[in-house]
């Protein structure tokens, strides 16, 4: 059942609906193009069918109790810490110390992992006769930048550690990576470009996951802290990590995130991800709607606190994501472990937000609830609490995000058809379950229609539309010679985003618009002379040509980051539109049993050739200047924890001969294929590298 109020804001026109993808495109003053209805249609039904299926088999307490732990291990595996990183020597240093009438407070690192800096400020009481119960605060994004100098983030929320010391506690308030002392990176698919950490599997939520993680061993070291008394809170990016910090580490014994979760639909629909980083979200691999996330802190005392004007944690999502949880403390017979606050305001740290975890903490870790008469207020200033003097030169933090999931050690190529056999069905599985499990398990048919046929003296051009998969309908067009009774073979082309050219379409008797459409589909500035005994094929994939979207590059890097989201990738659905291009074009009369050869470039031409590893075999496939690895390639998830391009390519030229046209050098990286094809005594064809 859901939650009154989030029945009467669903009725309401939300103020953060205002940036969603389908509203923006509906209030352009231009006609919205075809391709923009389709997307938001798409990003809809599979937002609501992610959203269907959160928890949708745990009916019963013993359901859950079946499926945690395993749930447990999919959310560390999404975090990048399964199998768990090594637990190194922490090597704690306290750089300095600070002292008042009732507090002490540290300037302490430690090392998460070699090179991987902490730095954060220990709060206790002054006075401490027995061991106290401790809070780890983790921090949102609350930069304190002075002369190119950071203090880190730890600073701007150093009222809340100086609250719980004066009340009775130890608190440790830890630096982030994006905002610590040493200055790392949250921002790869936001602002930067690299789409890479997609393939490697990578989030900055890992890093901080396992920051969290360590530092709840630092604190479990210090004479002062209650092991068994350990809470965890934090605000906005804060209070993602206390999402992910509770669902992986049991020793957290109560939780009070603030402000740092709310629902796919928020995310994808209501245009939410925009204003978020990479830091809040782990690699979906799973396809989770982040209500099970949350649901991993059951049954230990959770409270969820929100603003009712939060437009980055709106709250709508908030409060379903909260009927999540209700449900399955409610099979735990421990509803009074779970407390929601919803305070008035937007996202921003008050009272009336930190007041409510002060009780919720005294209850559950100290068992008493006083009156809060003591404000949370800051007494330092940013450079007293700073912890390091100069840098260490051997900190790996700025460049974490290449170190921290590492890449897949590849094999050398086998030497023996049975251990070749062997590693493919071993690649051919990892890559279904880890990469492409985005693909739907049911796309439904084809619905292959024709759209219209036009001839130009000796040519023939045919446009189709097909059905990808529920709201993904895309064109493939024929050209083939007038009245031809039986073709040789086919060339298949799949064009990039970039293909289309300077169209003259000079002599077309075509319509206009249609000539334009057909040359821009196969990449032609005009009508070839003739084309003999072959047919083309243009098939075109989601994003390009008539189902291309409109968007500045802001907007193109938000519709790719909501695909992430989803547990796909942009790049792995046009792999499988190539896919579902090549069963339309074998339904189609004159085709079905036609040699057919497949061409493609670029990141097009990748996708290509992953398309052909699960589809019936070509009888070639060429590629040109396609990238040699993932790092610079289409990203799919976790690819590069599975393989990388060249191993692929040795994957596709087993099935069908593959070429490919490169410029001059030839990259390195190609001796794998070409090792195999000669350990394996593949016929010459098989595998072939050319130089433009």
């Amino acid at each position: 059942m859901s939650h009154p109020l989030s029945r009467i804001l669903a009725r309401a026109a939300p103020l953060w609906a205002l940036i969603a993808f389908a509203v923006a495109a509906a209030s352009s003053t231009s006609p919205v193009p075809p391709g923009d209805t389709m997307l938001a249609e798409y990003f809809k039904a599979e937002t609501a069918r992610l959203s269907e299926r959160c928890l949708s088999e745990v009916k019963t307490l013993e359901d859950w109790q079946t499926r945690r732990a395993e749930y447990r291990r999919q959310a560390a595996e999404m975090l990048g810490l399964w199998p768990e990183p090594a637990r190194t020597e922490l090597r704690p240093v306290i750089t300095g110390a600070l002292e008042t009438n009732s507090v002490v407070v540290e300037n302490l690192h430690f090392q998460s992992m070699p090179g991987l800096y902490v730095t954060a400020n220990f709060y206790r009481p002054k006075e401490w006769s027995q061991k106290l119960p401790t809070i780890l605060y983790v921090c949102g994004h609350g930069p304190v930048i002075s002369n190119k100098v950071s203090y880190g983030n730890k600073v701007s929320y150093q009222h809340h550690g100086l609250w719980f010391a004066r009340h009775g506690y130890a608190c440790l308030v830890m630096d982030t990576v994006q905002l610590g002392e040493i200055l790392g990176l949250h921002h790869g698919t936001y602002r930067e470009g690299m789409w890479w950490w997609n393939a490697r599997g990578y989030s900055p939520a890992a890093v901080e996951a396992w920051n969290s993680i360590r530092a709840l061993d630092y604190l479990c070291s210090r004479p002062e802290v209650d092991p068994n008394r350990l809470g965890v809170t934090g605000r906005s990016g804060g209070g993602s990590y206390s999402w992910t910090l509770a669902a992986t580490d049991e020793r957290v014994k109560a939780i009070a995130p603030v402000a740092g979760l709310t629902d796919l639909h928020n995310h994808v629909v209501d245009g939410v991800v925009e204003g978020h980083c990479d830091c809040m979200f782990f690699v979906n691999t799973y396809r989770w709607d982040y209500p099970q996330l949350a649901c991993l802190s059951a049954p230990r005392p959770l409270l969820l606190v929100n603003t009712d004007a939060d437009s980055i944690f709106p709250l709508d999502g908030v409060l379903r994501a909260h009927d999540h949880l209700k449900r399955i403390y409610q099979l735990h017979r421990a509803s009074t472990n779970l407390g929601l606050v919803i305070a008035p305001g937007p996202h921003k740290d008050t009272q009336d937000l930190q007041i409510p975890v002060f009780r919720w903490f005294n209850r559950h870790l100290k068992g008493e609830d006083p009156v809060i008469e003591t404000a949370a207020v800051k007494w330092f200033a940013p450079q007293q609490l700073k912890v390091f003097k100069e840098l260490p030169a051997e900190a790996v933090n700025t460049n974490i995000q290449s170190l921290f999931v590492p890449m897949v050690a590849v094999p050398p190529p086998p030497a023996a058809r049975a251990e070749w056999e062997t590693l493919r069905d071993q690649w051919l599985a990892k890559l279904a379950q880890q990469c492409f499990a985005g693909w739907p398990a049911d796309p439904g048919p084809l619905n292959l229609k024709q759209l219209y046929v036009e001839n130009r003296g000796p040519l023939t051009c045919e446009a189709h539309e097909f059905q990808s998969q529920p709201h993904v309908q895309l064109r493939l067009y024929v050209l083939k010679t007038t009245g031809i009774v039986r073709a040789r073979q086919i060339i298949a082309t799949v064009p990039g985003e970039k293909t289309a050219g300077a169209v003259s379409s000079a002599g077309a008797s075509f319509t206009d618009p249609r000539a334009r459409e057909v040359l821009e589909a196969f990449g032609l500035t005009e009508w070839p002379a003739s084309l003999g005994d072959t047919v083309l094929v243009s098939l075109e994939t989601r994003g390009v040509g008539a189902s291309r979207w409109s968007g500045d590059d802001k907007k193109q890097r938000h519709i790719r980051r909501r695909f992430m989201l989803l547990g796909q990738t942009l790049e792995s659905m046009r792999v499988w539109d190539i896919r579902r291009g090549l069963q339309a074009l074998r339904q189609l009369p004159g085709l079905a049993d036609l040699p057919l050869r497949l061409e493609a470039a670029g990141t097009m031409g990748v996708n290509a050739a992953y398309a052909c590893l699960f589809e019936p075999a070509c009888a070639g496939l060429t590629l040109t200047e396609i990238p040699a690895s993932h790092q610079v390639g289409p990203d799919y998830l976790n690819v590069l924890k599975v393989l990388d391009i060249p191993q692929a390519i040795a994957l596709a030229a087993s099935r069908q001969p593959v070429r490919l046209v490169l410029g001059s050098p030839v990259p390195e990286a190609w001796r794998y294929p070409a090792e195999l094809a000669r350990n394996l005594r593949w016929p010459k064809e098989q595998f072939q590298v050319t130089e433009r």
